[in-house]
C-alpha cells in the first residue's frame, strides 16, 4: 500500500480524501487542516490520524506521498518541505499566484530530483484525453485550431473570488494547460485577451471578470480560442474542439444520463448537464489517482508536471497583461 498524507480538507480536499480512501492502492494515513475540528471530523470519517503539524508527515519515513489540496498560498512551502524529505508530491493547481515564488521553488528543489504531479484533472478526462490520442494518430491531419469553451454553472462565493487570483489564474488556467497538452512540442507564442462584466456587477468591485476570452497562437501558427464564463444557466459547459487539415475532433458535455424525450411540444430533449466539476470530472479524478499510484511505484512520469503548472501560470500572467495593456503579448517561458 502507498501511504499518503493529505493536506487541506476543504471542498476539493474532501473529494480527494474520498477517492484516496476508496482506492485500492492507497492508504490515507494522515489528514491535516488548519481547522483542527474539521481535521478531526474528517479523520474519523476516513479512519486516519489527524495531525496538527505537517512536519509529522514529512518526518514519517513510511509516508510515500504528500497530497496538497490546501489553499494556494500554502503550496510552495509544502512542496519545498515535501521534496526535501524525498516524498512524491501531488499538488492541486495553481502552484501559486506569484510566478517569482514558483521560479525560486523550481531552483531550490532541483537538487532533490523532485517527483511532482500537478492537479490539472482535465488532461485525465476520458473524452478530452482521447482527443490527444486521436490527434497523435493523425486522425484529423495537421492541427490548425483549438477551441475550448468553459463555463461554470455559478460563480464561487465572493470571499473566495477576492483571493482567487482572478479568472485567468483560477479558472482559465485549466484551459491554458489543456491547450499546451494538445499542442505538445509546439509551444504557445502569444496571447490576446478581453474581459467584461455584463450581468454580475459584483466583479467590478473586486477588479475581476465574469466573462473572459483569449486568442492564443502557437509558434507553428495554430490558433487557440478560449471562452470562459463564471455563470451558465443550463449547467457546467465544458467543450473542446480540435480542427485539423483532414477533419475535426470534439469532446462534449456530459448529461445526467443519455436519455432523450420526444413529445409534440419538443424534439430530442436531453437531460440536464452535470452541474458541478466534481460530477463532470469524476472519472478524471480517479484516473489521476491511478497515475499517481503508477508514478509512486514505477516512477512512470505523469502527464501533468510541476513545469506544466509553471507554464500555465506564465500564460495566465500574460493574459492579465494583455487585458490591461489592450494588446497582444509575447510569451516567454
Amino acid at each position: 500500500m502507498i501511504n499518503v498524507a493529505l493536506f487541506g480538507l476543504g471542498r476539493i480536499g474532501q473529494m480527494h480524501g474520498e477517492n484516496l480512501h476508496a482506492h485500492k492502492k492507497f492508504n490515507l494515513k494522515y489528514t491535516f487542516d488548519i481547522d483542527k475540528n474539521l481535521s478531526k471530523k474528517i479523520s474519523r470519517k476516513f479512519n486516519t490520524i489527524s495531525i496538527d503539524n505537517p512536519k509529522i508527515a514529512f518526518k514519517d519515513k513510511n509516508i510515500d506521498v504528500v497530497f496538497i489540496a490546501s489553499s494556494t498560498p500554502t503550496h510552495i512551502n509544502l512542496i519545498n518541505e515535501a521534496t526535501k524529505y524525498k516524498k512524491v508530491v501531488f499538488c492541486e493547481k495553481p502552484l501559486d499566484l506569484d510566478i517569482k515564488k514558483v521560479n525560486i521553488c523550481k531552483k531550490n528543489i532541483k537538487k532533490f530530483n523532485p517527483k511532482i504531479q500537478l492537479g490539472f484533472n482535465r488532461r485525465y478526462d476520458p473524452g478530452h484525453n482521447s482527443l490527444k490520442k486521436d490527434l497523435q494518430k493523425g486522425t484529423i491531419g495537421k492541427l490548425e485550431k483549438i477551441i475550448i469553451t468553459s463555463r461554470d454553472p455559478a460563480p464561487p462565493p465572493i470571499n473566495y473570488l477576492k483571493v482567487s487570483g482572478g479568472i485567468f489564474k483560477d479558472m482559465m488556467i485549466h484551459d491554458f494547460d489543456l491547450i499546451r497538452f494538445y499542442l505538445q512540442n509546439d509551444e504557445v507564442d502569444s496571447i490576446y485577451s478581453i474581459g467584461s462584466n455584463v450581468s454580475d456587477k459584483r466583479f467590478n468591485k473586486i477588479k475581476d471578470y465574469e466573462l473572459a476570452s483569449c486568442i492564443l497562437k502557437s509558434k507553428n501558427g495554430v490558433q487557440c480560442i478560449i471562452t470562459n464564463s463564471r455563470h451558465c444557466s443550463f449547467g457546467y459547459d465544458q467543450r473542446v474542439e480540435l480542427f485539423g487539415s483532414n477533419g475535426m475532433l470534439i469532446s462534449g458535455n456530459k448529461n445526467e444520463n443519455e436519455t432523450q424525450t420526444f413529445t409534440k411540444n419538443s424534439t430530442s430533449q436531453k437531460k440536464p448537464l452535470l452541474n458541478f466539476f466534481i460530477d463532470r470530472y469524476v472519472d478524471a479524478y480517479k484516473l489521476q489517482l491511478d497515475e499517481l499510484a503508477s508514478y509512486t511505484i514505477k516512477r512512470k512520469q505523469p502527464i501533468s508536471s510541476f513545469e506544466d503548472g509553471r507554464r500555465a501560470l506564465i500564460i495566465a500572467n500574460a493574459a492579465s497583461a494583455s487585458l490591461k495593456e489592450k494588446k497582444q503579448i509575447k510569451i516567454q517561458f
